[in-house]
């Protein structure tokens, strides 16, 4: 029993009784942890034993059973007995030597402190700074559990540590894109074929201003060997870049994951499509009941005594009327004195005006508002006892049934809308009140009472005295013998929070009160103190119903006394010798605490204390500990009752006062493991996971009770086996009023034997407790069905594990009894989720530390995983009208994202057991010859499509005129000089600058004479155009076309955010080796300027020439290629996964792409076509720059950032030139939709139309977004827009232009994929609305001249329709391969010019690098034929390889987004195996650890992935290309080089 040194049990006892005050101290707040420690050592320093070898130990290391029974603070009704806090050391000890290295959460400062920001030195080398402190108390804890030191959490997010700075300089960005994407699609890595250019983050960059393609340096290029640019990056063994703090925290997290999870994953699984979890197979060693059937136990045959009264009403009639004087109860005032006594004679009349007043009194002259049988509610505060049982007898003796409820405090009171569906249910239209609490309500500004969420309408009376009326002396009250008329109804809260209401018939009321005298050995005007609340349970039982049929006298004392004078009880049985006390685990503690004021009491006249949650396994412990102390006061060993109760089953097992010297009963030692499996196990072997129980006495008299299984039917249990406590007896609830339904099941089970025959007629009422039946009949709990936690089949109870979890540390983390454990069903199984509200002066570190331990102690003692534990700000969690956790309430606040936590971890990762088995690669046995083969034999077409032939020429003489576009718009400056090519809008919608065919060939002139003469440049060269989205583009393009150069479209950097934007400007340039930029003057300046030089190497331009003001010079001759086979353009992108490619077009392809749009879109001179589109790469270029010089018709050029000024600008064109066909991105749909939206009524009103729109296409490199093509048609169709208008189109790097959807044609066609199947590579067709399904929509029609095949991009061979497999395209139009610095043949041979395994070996493909899948349709095409349809599933590259399957990062960031309304975005990408989720926090940053569990859960429950790390950041953080399209690998870099400055980051464990 020795506290390491100190011998406990040997200190004096004024020493004791300091410590005892200190600890007091501790528990209220009144002294503070450091200053505790402090005066605890200095109180122990003498006591000290100096063991040789051995330094002096701190008295804190452990604590033994008496000062554990000491500091118990003000819990509610848990205690951690002593023997458990052993136990949790031991477990403890045990992991200490693992050395669990847990990662800690980095959070922000100003999510909850303040910070004051060191903006001079970097906090690793400023001289003892508080940050520093705290990283070295966290050192010195850590080394204690092999907890990792925390790192720059604690800094300001601008500054890195000074060794960050220097590898700065040194390290690019981490690894190529994620790892099941190194390669692009599937080729063999060989020495020197690196992956295409991984294009990563440098600052992220607010989302609504500048959207930047941005690649890194050092620039890695497609065809440049990974070797070679990557030789001076300083990189671990595991590939994690040595500075990055981010990745050291994952790589802790990672080794904590390699450990062994328990319990270990069995190797069976069920994979049928319909469910993929694991079936959990039975441990053969799990211990079964071995014993004979239980037989059920009797209780002693209920005494008949000749004057017992005929009803309750009759007692209280007769003590009234013959013992007026006697005392029937005392109130206490909130200093704990008495305040008033009512006697019997007082009750009596009160009770009988009372009932004469609500029978005549209540309405008009002579109308009788209630009637007998009627439900009444009572409202009285616990501190007004006597009102309570005037109103309680009242409604007796008026016949109506009285409903006690707390009393509302506000509107928004826990459970309210629960209390409000209880008297609903009950039918209650009337509420008895004191004017007292009446005037204490909250009232609306008129006055009246405010109207309860979910509360029916209520009439309330007061019932002070001077408002009843007497009645006349002829009116007496009717009582009747009792009989099966409901008498009251007791509320009851369920697991889930519902309140019902248990009805008690009259006859169960007495018999109840018959049952306890005869149990407890009442005599007649004994004195008993009641502690419990009087509105129900023992409260109402013992303290207001059998001690007015005893004619007891009852000291009421309310909870608010007990807060204040925690001893009150105690002083009031010392004072009044009272023979009975009725108390709660709770109330004992009190008393100990503050036990150095009891010299003098005495409670030697206690025949019998009856402790009410005795059924509570815990509270053996506080039972001896209070016997501990108070037997020197005269408290007997045998006056200790414990007893078992519930609301439907009344009392269900009571210990009898035992006689004085008889040996006391025995306590049952049980194996926590088999509890777990509902069977008895004495424990033997581990101590640590034992639970010690004390019996509560045997049955009630003239009970009959059996044990049956808990669930399912109601079979009874064996003899060694757990069950739910079953009782029938005369005295019990006998229904949940008005909910018939329920009743069934819990008051009317027939118990049933082995063979499901049952054993008898009697109804049994389900009591909800869990026990067995020990020797000598005694009854044992050990838990209650609503604290039963069911995890993987094993049964846990929550008392349990917050006794565990309370036992851990000297709590200076959490509050004692401000703590709960619930459990919530995430992928078919209950996981366990604890929170607990934290002290204010708890630091971060103490905290997380606290909960990691709080982890392996419950992983130890209870073999189970906990899912979530989280610790939320002090009295934030919603509380019961007595002041415990609301459970059901707090849950709920969980689950909707609604709890606010300041800590929190989630462990996934070692709870969740039933995931699937990971996916092994089946090796492809089958060649795709035999693929294809049976395909054919199944009846199953191969899967290919191909738009219209191109046709043949009419004209030679086009021929020759389009076959470059130079010719042809020199060909039609010559013969349609002044039709309008070109109008650019601003953001006023105004036209700033058109440009005809003739304008456009001269500008061209004048930039191609400027170009040979400024630029001396040579036939062939690359020259980068560097222009705001504009006129000016278009017309240096066909500069460079006539000059002979060879075209590069750039983005221009943005102004205010150069530091972002320029470096890609710069690799595009020294990639392309550009001999020359043409530009305008602004731009050149910013070029040349002093900020670009802080970003870039400003000296090493090309030549830069400005093309503002050129002199009216034309080129000696315009140049004309000598073949169509050269190249017209480079065209460089950079994709989502962060790669910058360039490829190659060549003049052939040119006009094939224009002559094919042509067609598909019915493109003439005399139409009008409006563009909203980057103009930089892709179809977006091709459209703004080519296709209106090819085809002749008017474009009408709207840039983007215009409609950032201006959001209805793109629509109001439409509507305000009558446009049929318009081209836009998703960026401009996302901001129409999200900026005017739900505006349409003023755009209406404005004249806006847009019933003239026949195809709005948008332009894409991606699946098609249906919901937001589809909340934009529904947004805007009031405005005219036709819901067949809206499509979107498909390129690639490849090619740029695949699908579009055209004029003609069917409309494109939705399906619904199976998402189970799509992670094997596998499509489903499913139903609409079914689980799990995913809607794809066409991605436009295939263009004419193109051809389309579905490949497995493993084996190279075609695979069948509605198989998904990657697209290869065959079409004049394909670009002619990647631009790359060392030409490398193979990767562009591998994705320009492949071969078919099988199948068609002549043709040549181009790999585009996605995937998707071909399906044909019962919809016919122009020529009569059944259209084939193309669906993008998405990006190879892009693709997650996790667990064996193939995920698409779309598909759970759309699950994430639907998480929690506070998700604006997110982003998913992986980091060694671990998946990290991005979500963008638009609500308040308390909200920000809501999203944690919300985020975990849903991946869990919708794709069957872990979630390793959690990051909040703010809006506008996930970068996001010009296009729309997040580019997860720039936020990857950006959050392993720590640049995000995240919220909060969670590492999963």
């Amino acid at each position: 029993m020795a506290d390491r040194g100190v011998d406990m049990s040997a200190l004096p006892k004024e020493v004791k009784d300091q410590l005892a005050e200190l600890d007091l101290e501790l528990s209220e707040g009144d002294i503070t942890q450091k200053g505790y420690e402090k005066k605890r050592t200095k109180l122990l320093l003498p006591f000290y034993v100096q063991t040789p070898g051995n330094k002096l130990t701190s008295p804190l290391k452990s604590y033994s059973i008496f000062l554990f029974s000491l500091s118990l603070s003000l819990s509610l009704s848990l205690v951690a007995p002593d023997i458990h806090t052993e136990a949790v050391q031991a477990a403890l000890a045990k992991h200490k030597e693992e050395k669990m290295a847990l990662p800690m959460p980095t959070k922000r400062r100003s999510t909850y402190v303040q910070s004051p920001i060191n903006n001079c030195t970097p906090p690793d080398s400023s001289s003892g700074s508080e940050d520093e402190g705290a990283l070295r108390r966290q050192t010195s804890v850590g080394a204690d559990l092999g907890a990792p030191a925390p790192t720059s959490l604690l800094q300001p997010p601008s500054l890195q540590s000074p060794d960050s700075w220097i590898n700065r300089s040194v390290q690019g960005s981490s690894t190529s894109s994620s790892a099941s994407s190194t390669l692009s699609h599937g080729e063999v890595p060989s020495e020197n074929s690196g992956p295409p250019p991984d294009v990563t983050a440098l600052a992220p960059q607010a989302r609504g201003s500048t959207q930047v393609d941005r690649p890194n340096n050092p620039p890695v290029v497609r065809g440049m060997s990974r070797g070679q640019s990557r030789s001076s990056m300083m990189e671990t063994a595991d590939g994690v870049p040595v500075n990055s703090r981010v990745s050291t925290k994952i790589q802790q997290l990672l080794n904590t994951l390699k450990r062994p999870k328990r319990p270990p994953l069995s190797e069976f699984f069920m994979d049928d499509q319909e469910e993929i979890v694991e079936v959990p197979q039975v441990d053969p060693n799990t211990p079964r009941p071995e014993g004979r059937q239980i037989i059920p136990v009797k209780g002693e045959p209920l005494g008949v005594v000749s004057n017992w009264p005929p009803a309750l009403q009759a007692a209280l009639a007769r003590w009234g009327a013959t013992q007026g004087k006697s005392p029937a109860l005392t109130a206490l005032d909130i200093t704990g004195k008495p305040l008033y006594t009512l006697t019997y004679g007082k009750l009596w009349s009160r009770s009988v005006k009372l009932a004469y007043t609500l029978l005549n009194k209540l309405g008009p002259k002579n109308e009788q508002i209630l009637k007998p049988g009627d439900r009444v509610a009572l409202v009285y505060p616990n501190s007004d006892p006597g009102m309570f049982w005037v109103a309680f007898y009242g409604c007796l003796l008026a016949e109506v049934i009285p409903v006690p409820i707390e009393v509302p405090l506000s509107r928004k009171d826990a459970g309210s809308s629960q209390v409000g569906f209880l008297l609903g249910s009950c039918g209650v239209g009337l509420a008895l009140t004191s004017e007292i609490c009446l005037k204490g309500l909250p009232k609306t500004p008129t006055g009246e009472i405010l109207q309860f969420k979910g509360w029916p309408r209520l009439k309330w009376v007061v019932t002070d005295s001077k408002y009843l009326t007497k009645p006349g002396k002829d009116w007496q009250p009717h009582i009747p013998t009792a009989n099966t008329e409901p008498a009251y109804i007791e509320y009851k809260a369920s697991k889930e929070g519902t309140v019902m209401g248990v009805a008690v018939a009259k006859v169960a009321m007495l018999t109840h009160c018959q049952a306890l005298t005869q149990a407890c050995n009442y005599c007649e005007g004994e004195t008993l103190v009641n502690v419990l609340d009087f509105k129900k349970d023992m409260g109402l039982w013992h303290g207001v119903l059998t001690s007015v049929m005893n004619r007891i006298h009852t000291i009421s004392v309310p909870y608010a006394v007990m807060k204040a004078c925690p001893l009150s009880w105690v002083q009031r049985v010392h004072i009044h010798k009272a023979r009975v006390a009725l108390v709660k685990c709770r109330d004992l503690h009190w008393a100990m605490m503050a036990h150095r004021d009891q010299r003098d009491t005495s409670l030697a006249s206690l025949r019998m204390l009856v402790v009410a949650d005795g059924a509570n396994p815990w509270s053996v412990s506080s039972c001896d500990a209070f016997l501990n102390m108070f037997q020197s006061h005269g408290l007997k060993p045998e006056a200790i009752c414990p007893c078992a109760t519930s609301p439907e089953a009344m009392t269900v097992a009571i210990r009898r006062p035992g006689v004085p010297g008889t040996p006391l009963p025995a306590r049952a030692i049980l194996s926590m493991g088999g509890l777990s499996h509902g069977v008895i196990r004495v424990n033997t072997e581990d101590k640590n996971s034992a639970l010690t129980v004390q019996d509560v006495g045997h049955v009630m008299p003239g009970a009959l009770m059996c044990i049956v299984k808990p669930d399912g039917p109601p079979q009874l249990c064996k003899t060694d086996e757990i069950g739910e406590i079953v009782v029938n007896s005369r005295a019990g609830g006998n229904m949940y009023y008005g909910l018939p339904g329920v009743t069934k099941n819990t008051f009317e089970v027939i118990p049933v034997n082995a063979l499901g025959a049952p054993i008898g007629e009697i109804p049994f009422v389900r009591s909800g407790l869990l026990g067995f039946v020990g020797p000598g009949s005694l009854i044992f709990v050990v838990g209650k069905n609503e604290g039963l936690l069911m995890v993987s089949g094993r049964r846990h109870n929550a008392d349990d594990l917050v006794a565990t979890a309370l036992a851990v540390e000297p709590v200076k983390t959490v509050y004692r009894g401000r703590i709960t454990v619930f459990s919530v069903t995430v992928f078919y199984d209950e996981r366990i989720v604890i929170v607990a509200e934290q002290r204010p002066d708890a630091s971060e570190e103490d905290s997380f530390q606290w909960m990691s331990r709080v982890l392996q102690a419950i992983d130890s003692i209870h073999q189970v995983g906990l899912y979530c534990l989280a610790l939320v700000p002090a009295n934030t969690l919603p509380k019961t009208p007595l002041g415990g956790i609301h459970i059901s309430e707090t849950k709920q606040h969980f689950l909707d994202g609604n709890l606010h936590p300041c800590n929190i971890l989630m462990c996934p990762h070692t709870c969740v057991t039933n995931l699937p088995k990971p996916r092994q690669k089946q090796p492809v046995g089958v060649g795709p010859a035999s693929i294809m083969v049976g395909n054919l034999v199944a009846g199953k077409r191969i899967a290919q499509a191909a738009g219209r032939d191109l046709g043949m020429i009419e004209d030679q003489d086009l021929v020759r005129k389009h076959q470059f576009l130079s010719e042809a718009l020199q060909w039609r400056a010559q013969t349609d000089p002044d039709h309008c090519l070109y109008v650019l809008l601003n953001a006023k919608g105004v036209a700033v600058c058109t440009a005809t065919c003739v304008q456009l060939h001269k500008r061209a002139e004048k930039i191609a004479a400027a170009l040979t003469e400024k630029g001396s440049i040579n036939t062939g060269d690359n020259v980068v155009l560097l222009y705001p989205p504009g006129i000016d583009l278009i017309a240096s393009f066909y500069g460079c076309l006539y000059a002979g150069c060879v075209p590069v479209t750039v983005r221009p950097p943005h102004p205010q955010n150069l530091a972002a934007t320029l470096p890609t400007v710069r690799m595009i340039i020294d990639v392309s080796k550009a001999a020359c930029i043409l530009t305008t003057q602004n731009l050149m300046r910013i070029l040349r300027s002093k900020e670009a030089a802080a970003t870039v190497n400003i000296k090493t331009w090309p030549t830069i020439v400005d093309t503002d003001d050129l002199p009216r010079r034309r080129p000696p001759t315009i140049y004309k290629p000598p073949t169509a086979e050269m190249i017209a353009y480079l065209d460089f992108s950079v994709s989502t996964t962060g790669m910058l490619t360039g490829v190659k077009i060549s003049h052939a392809a040119v006009s094939a792409l224009c002559r094919s749009i042509k067609l598909q879109c019915e493109l003439y001179s005399s139409r009008q076509i409006a563009i909203c589109l980057d103009p930089y790469c892709g179809l977006g270029f091709v459209l703004w720059c080519l296709a209106s010089v090819y085809s002749g018709h008017q474009s009408i050029l709207i840039p983007p950032l215009e409609l950032e000024s201006c959001l209805p600008l793109w629509l109001s064109t439409l509507s305000q030139y009558r446009i049929r066909d318009t081209f836009c991105s998703y960026s401009v749909m996302e901001l129409c939709t999200k900026g005017i939206g739900t505006q349409t009524e003023i755009l209406k009103s404005r004249g806006l139309n847009l019933s003239c729109v026949r195809s709005c296409v948008v332009i894409a490199e991606e699946r098609p977004r249906l919901a937001l093509t589809m909340s934009f048609s529904k947004l805007f169709k009031d405005l005219g827009l036709s819901p067949r208008a809206v499509s979107t189109a498909f390129g690639s790097r490849v090619n740029l232009a695949i699908c579009l959807q055209g004029t003609t044609g069917p409309d494109p066609s939705t399906v619904y994929v199976d998402m189970k199947s799509l992670r094997h590579d596998r499509v489903r067709l499913v139903e609409r609305g079914a689980p799990q399904s995913l809607p794809l929509m066409e991605s436009g029609k295939i263009l004419p001249g193109v051809r389309v095949i579905i490949v497995n991009p493993e084996t190279r061979g075609p695979l069948g329709d509605s198989h998904l497999g990657e697209i290869w395209i065959n079409s004049p139009h394909s670009a002619s391969g990647y631009y790359t610095i060392y030409g490398e043949e193979s990767l562009q041979a591998d994705h320009f010019n492949t071969k078919l395994s099988f199948g068609d070996p002549t043709t040549l493909w181009a790999r585009t690098g996605y995937l998707g899948f071909v399906k044909r349709t019962e919809l016919l095409d122009a020529a009569g034929d059944r259209h084939d349809a193309l669906f993008v599933v998405g990006s190879l590259d892009e693709t997650l390889e996790l667990r064996g399957l193939r995920y698409h990062p779309i598909d759970i960031e759309t699950s994430v987004s639907r998480a929690h309304r506070s998700i604006a975005e997110s982003a998913v990408f992986t980091w060694t195996n671990l998946l990290v989720v991005v979500a963008e926090l638009c609500g308040s940053e308390q909200d920000a650890l809501d999203l944690v569990p919300l985020v975990t859960n849903v991946v869990l429950e919708e794709h069957h992935l872990i979630v390793g790390v959690v990051v909040i950041v703010d809006p506008g953080v996930i970068p996001i290309n010009s296009r729309g399209e997040k580019q997860r690998m720039h936020l990857r870099d950006s959050f392993l080089a720590d640049q995000l400055d995240p919220i909060y980051v969670a590492y999963n464990m």
